[in-house]
């Protein structure tokens, strides 16, 4: 077999235990909404950073199968128990296998992947990543009507098996080595900084404690920079953050992150309560634009390898601009239906420039460096929707507690902050792409 297709098969293989464990994630949120949101994401978020570690040190093939089989082992648990500790338990566990997966398939790529089919195979993660969230609930709402809610493990189970045994088969690199030792300490400081900042914002119109968090969580991200600078070893090389066109990176990947997810809570909650709608189109209503920008990634990928990233990221920022800009300026006419077609130019935009903006990242630093790309980035994007979720309802929920009028006007209200708040930030990511691209060339032409 030739190399070519060894190198796709273990992609594959990393992205098809991403798509059943984000699957597997999403679609228990219409049984177990409270265990997803609480428990599982603040473990996923820091988990990208160990993991840039570890793929430093072991070889992805054998993370895979800690992976895949924390993955079974989890399903194993949440199917046969009746005991909430325990299904927290196997959730747990299940998170630390997607927490695994999703820097594994990255790292393939951005490793073994040639410069000409970066894009594509790039476009090809963005595509898992779109399209099992937009999967998942619907997923998990068949089984449980057909069924029962364990067959939403169950069912899962062959497919770990054919990730597993495909990742055992297929995945092989190089490790590139680190002498120095694992940073406990700052792990510690960055997860409780991330934590401090994202229960902040939560409480955003609701507690003076937000504002003690928030600085709470600026002094121990302080801290986090300082020991992680000065220590005997590493955790993150913030050394990547030297160059301007990765802190410019950073920041679009960041902000399209942010609105993404939170209009994906916003936009269903506003429909219920502004709308009237019902908890069923509600939850359809984002469907079609998350199918469309899950068909739109591979082909935003291939674009990238025959025009360069500038022109699918620019015009991505645009319709991700103008998609929000829709939604603030058509609010007193928007119905379901309006609200699918602004969605759908707005995934358009997001799915041309997502999986972009990491892969051009990537060409952007030494070859050693790309796993600290790989997973500062994640971890932004983690740490990007959970900032997204707790932006949007806090100020819907600030709007619906101190506004005016009937619960349906005030959440109009509400919905107008989310909505103003969105296109702003839609806009500083297209400046901050068109800057970006500007530095790039002008380093080009120097060098």
């Amino acid at each position: 077999m030739e190399k070519s297709s060894k190198v796709n098969l273990a992609i594959f293989s990393a992205g098809l235990m991403t798509f059943i464990g984000i699957l597997n994630e999403t679609s228990m949120n219409v049984t177990y909404p409270l265990l997803v949101k609480e428990f599982h994401q603040p473990l996923a978020t820091v988990q990208w950073i160990t993991t840039a570690y570890l793929l430093k040190q072991v070889q992805a093939r054998w993370l895979h199968l800690g992976a895949a089989l924390s993955f079974i082992c989890g399903c194993i648990i949440c199917a046969l128990t009746s005991s909430f500790p325990l299904m927290l338990a196997g959730r747990i566990i299940q998170g630390i296998a997607t927490g695994f997966s999703t820097p594994i398939m990255f790292q393939l790529i951005f490793t073994q992947v040639t410069k000409q089919k970066l894009g594509l195979m790039t476009g090809f993660a963005g595509m898992i990543i779109s399209f099992a969230p937009a999967l998942g609930p619907t997923y998990g709402g068949l089984v449980v009507s057909a069924a029962s809610w364990r067959m939403i493990f169950w069912l899962l189970l062959p497919l770990a098996l054919v990730s597993l045994i495909g990742g055992q088969v297929y995945i092989r690199n190089q490790v590139s080595g680190q002498k120095k030792k694992f940073d406990a300490p700052s792990l510690l400081l960055l997860g409780l900084a991330l934590f401090a900042i994202i229960y902040a914002l939560s409480l955003i119109g609701t507690s003076s404690l937000s504002w003690l968090l928030l600085l709470a969580g600026a002094v121990l991200f302080t801290l986090f920079v300082f020991v992680n600078k000065r220590g005997n070893s590493h955790l993150l090389n913030l050394a990547i953050f030297k160059e301007k066109t990765v802190c410019l990176a950073a920041l679009t990947y960041f902000f399209l992150q942010l609105v993404n997810i939170g209009l994906s809570v916003a936009v269903p909650v506003y429909a219920q309560y502004a709308l009237a709608a019902s908890s069923l189109i509600s939850g359809l209503i984002l469907l079609p634009g998350s199918c469309m920008g899950a068909v739109i990634s591979p082909f935003a990928g291939k674009l990238a390898d025959k025009r360069g990233f500038k022109f699918p990221l620019t015009l991505g920022g645009c319709l991700f601009l103008l998609g929000n800009c829709l939604l603030l300026v058509l609010q007193p006419l928007l119905t379901p239906v309006l609200i699918v077609v602004c969605h759908i130019v707005i995934r358009s935009g997001f799915n041309l420039s997502f999986a972009n903006t990491i892969s051009n990242t990537s060409t952007l630093v030494d070859r050693k460096n790309v796993a600290d790309v790989n997973s500062s980035f994640n971890m932004l994007q983690q740490f990007a929707g959970s900032v997204g979720v707790s932006l949007a309802t806090a100020l819907i929920s600030l709007a619906q507690k101190t506004g005016r009028g009937t619960l349906a006007q005030r959440s109009y209200q509400g919905g107008k902050y989310d909505f103003i708040m969105f296109s702003c930030l839609a806009l500083v990511t297209l400046l901050a792409i068109w800057q970006n691209f500007r530095l790039q060339e002008q380093k080009n032409k120097e060098n």
